[in-house]
């Protein structure tokens, strides 16, 4: 057969799976929708529309979902993506436990199991981690149907994640829990039961948080946005060119590394002076010193001390708002985002009470151009939010590959850049 006649091949293929990708993610995002809205939102002829949900509703990828009448004419039937198309399972690596969850394709939970982190039985450490995690996800994976493909899992760590084929694929450096170049990935494809067939996501915790609240929180619909996690440790996720059907350049910033006070007060990393030094949960407690009842953690005694009406506790609080504000004005004149979301669970506990005080910080050290432009909201997915991000790495990759839970080529970028 001619070369060109492959090549043309090649290319129909991939503009058919472009306009797959296309329709599952306007009507993931927007659905329902009808036949006839989703031409003129996509950009595709009433053909390819009619062609290409015909494919998608016989693989049942999509469903029915009543009908609106029309003017004049047949009621027009709507149409969702199914949510039992398909599972993902989150997980999330978390400063205190691990949680892992199992989520249908429209993201409501169906299964969950969460292991505390205690020093004892081996803390942080690689293994015990590792461990946990295959417990979960043998645990939530009894709640599969097993005529549900599952898509994928995604993983949220503390620290730096890069990719080393040589050493199996994800590795993790997080210095604040101890782990130097941990080859997650490997580790968790030799210690679980999961096919090599179920693709596997590892990413830094603040980016799914970020990606989460970008999708369906607090950072919906804006185009430039750091999502802050605050919790015992503090990072950031930057967000630029976003949308809400994720095409959008995203880092994992180390903000919480940042340096606020030069030979300032040590630091879990083992520097002194890092932001997180002064406003993770951990380091507020520690100046507070208020009663702390034993074993109740971290997050009952922040809540304790933000009950508090002491002269202490109001010093500590203030001096916390501020350093945040300052913090945040330096995401302001470093990013100059449209928006700033403070989410974690620290963030949660803490926003309500402080952030009128930190947005009179952010006033203050913030260069007045950018701040201007710059509204600070409070995240809205609670405590779930780095789980739900983690699901939806598989996720991405399955819309993005038009619904071929198995496809393994590189997602055509163009399909996301189709959506308005």
């Amino acid at each position: 057969m001619p070369v060109g006649n492959l090549g043309s091949r090649r290319t129909v293929r991939d503009l058919r799976r472009t306009n797959r990708a296309t329709l599952l993610r306007h009507l993931y995002f927007e659905g329902p929708l009808s036949r006839q809205e989703l031409g003129p939102a996509t950009g595709l002829s009433s053909g390819s529309v009619s062609n290409v949900t015909s494919g998608l509703l016989a693989e049942g990828l999509l469903e029915e979902a009543g009908s609106v009448d029309s003017d004049g004419g047949r009621p027009r039937t709507l149409l969702r993506v199914a949510p039992g198309a398909g599972s993902l399972i989150g997980v999330d690596v978390g400063e205190t436990g691990v949680r892992v969850e199992l989520f249908d394709i429209s993201l409501t939970e169906r299964a969950r199991a969460e292991y505390p982190l205690h020093a004892e039985d081996g803390g942080h450490g690689a293994p015990h981690v590792v461990r946990l995690i295959a417990e979960g996800l043998a645990a939530v994976r009894t709640a599969e149907d097993p005529d549900v493909p599952l898509l994928g899992v995604g993983i949220g760590v503390p620290g730096i994640v890069e990719r080393d084929p040589a050493r199996g694929g994800a590795v993790v450096h997080g210095q604040t829990v101890g782990w130097d170049a941990v080859p997650l990935e490997s580790l968790l494809r030799d210690q679980t039961d999961l096919s090599p067939a179920i693709p596997l996501f590892i990413s830094n915790g603040a980016k799914t948080l970020g990606q989460a609240e970008m999708w369906f929180g607090a950072g919906r619909g804006a185009q430039d946005a750091v999502v802050a996690l605050l919790g015992s440790g503090v990072g950031a996720s930057v967000i630029t060119h976003g949308s809400a059907y994720g095409s959008a350049s995203r880092g994992a910033a180390e903000w919480g590394h940042t340096k606020v006070q030069l030979r300032g007060r040590p630091c879990r990393c083992g520097a002194r002076g890092c932001l997180e030094a002064y406003v993770g949960a951990e380091s507020i407690l520690a100046r507070w010193g208020g009663p702390r009842p034993h074993g109740a953690g971290e997050e009952s005694d922040l809540a304790e001390l933000l009950a508090s009406r002491t002269p202490e506790a109001e010093a500590v609080l203030a001096e916390t708002a501020e350093y945040l504000g300052a913090g945040i004005a330096d995401l302001v004149n470093l990013y100059s985002p449209e928006r700033i979301v403070l989410a974690g669970w620290a963030g949660l506990l803490l926003g309500p009470r402080l952030l009128p005080a930190i947005r009179e910080a952010v006033t203050t050290y913030a260069l007045h151009h950018p701040a201007s432009r710059t509204t600070l909201a409070l995240g809205e997915l609670g405590p779930d939010a780095v789980t739900v991000g983690a699901a939806t790495l598989p996720l991405s990759r399955f819309l993005d590959a038009g619904g071929h839970a198995s496809s393994t080529s590189t997602p055509n970028p163009r399909a996301r850049e189709a959506s308005p």
